[in-house]
């Protein structure tokens, strides 16, 4: 039985998601994270030496080192959402060393930030946690705002720095989607001609995806067909949220798709949607991560609980959590990081 502590941080949500039992993809048929997950899946690819040691680096750190699953600890919000919305909350955090020292304190995996915060703090760090440096950001201070991924400096200088690994944005689906996805595909090329592995931020974005009140922007199928655009860019990793709903297709009737989708690979039930995130990502053998998402104050122990359940019980390798996090006091970070880890370390959590 799953520990008490990730029972009760469940509520009534406990038996939903812990017994829950897929009919639609078998689990059988994907590949699921496992601690032999480089030999299984990169040693045969075209991933050189060097990405292959990069990415073992990645995922043989931290407090699910060597399991198959990771903890990210993310924090581009300084440039994404400004400065002042993202660290007010915890000023700490406006100095990059805090930053960092969460992420180690924290058990995670590897650290995601900026070129600013990774460089600056590189010759004491970058031999302490894996970085991963975020190549390109939607900022907020152009008026009127605009949302388009614009690159910061350049793949040698990440690599300079030690870092492990780049990842970058596109938004999918949006009018800047072509313009992203060869700047991304050129860069990530780089990446891995100089031995890094590469984390692609898999996002949604068009006004049009919003149909009758409804937001498809999280919407399965809209997910799952960015999933798939993105690991033929020949990403490592996948960060995608959590699905929310399904049907985006057949809301915004654009696009191409087939009934089985909904009647076969899919149901209601949040782990099955994401399990379609999966299916998408190579059928497993490109790891998903799904995103911690937004802070919103006392629930945000069980949210990440819950998101963190899902995404192992449909055969995602892990999270990538930053507000929930660094949005408290030091402390309560480190727990709540530690708590969404524990998901992974339990093995009574099992793939559904």
């Amino acid at each position: 039985m799953p520990s008490k502590k990730i029972i009760d941080l469940l509520g009534d949500k406990a038996s939903y998601l812990l017994e829950h039992k897929s009919t639609t993809i078998d689990k059988s048929t994907i590949t699921l994270p496992s601690p032999t997950h480089i030999e299984d899946i990169w040693l045969n690819s075209n991933r050189s030496n060097q990405v292959l040691r990069s990415l073992q680096s990645l995922l043989g750190n931290g407090r699910l080192a060597n399991t198959g699953f990771c903890s990210i600890f993310p924090v581009d919000q300084g440039i994404e959402h400004s400065g002042g919305s993202a660290f007010s909350p915890n000023p700490i955090y406006f100095d990059p060393e805090n930053i960092i020292k969460l992420a180690i304190e924290g058990g995670c995996n590897a650290v995601a930030s900026t070129y600013g915060v990774l460089g600056i703090m590189s010759r004491k760090y970058a031999h302490r946690i894996p970085f991963v440096v975020k190549i390109n950001h939607n900022e907020f201070l152009s008026l009127p705002n605009k949302y388009d991924q614009t690159m910061f400096g350049t793949i040698k200088s990440a690599w300079n720095m030690g870092a492990v690994a780049v990842g970058a944005t596109i938004y999918w689906g949006s009018a800047e989607s072509a313009r992203q996805l060869k700047e991304v595909a050129e860069a990530f090329e780089i990446a891995h001609e100089l031995g890094m592995a590469t984390i692609l931020w898999c996002y949604t974005r068009n006004s049009g995806f919003k149909v009758d009140n409804v937001d498809y922007h999280t919407a399965a199928d809209f997910t799952g067909q960015a999933n798939h655009l993105g690991v033929t860019l020949q990403a490592d990793i996948i960060k995608q949220k959590l699905p929310t709903n399904n049907g985006g297709y057949l809301a915004t009737k654009h696009g191409k798709t087939s009934n089985l989708v909904y009647d076969k690979l899919t149901s209601d039930h949040p782990i099955d949607l994401c399990r379609y995130q999966v299916l998408n990502c190579y059928s497993g053998r490109v790891g998903l991560i799904n995103s911690g998402g937004e802070s919103k104050g006392a629930s945000d122990l069980a949210d990440s609980v819950y998101t963190a359940v899902i995404n192992k019980r449909a055969g995602g390798m892990g999270l990538i959590l930053g507000r929930k996090a660094f949005q408290r006091p030091f402390k309560e970070g480190v727990e709540l990081l530690h708590a969404t880890q524990d998901v992974y370390l339990d093995k009574d959590i099992t793939v559904a």
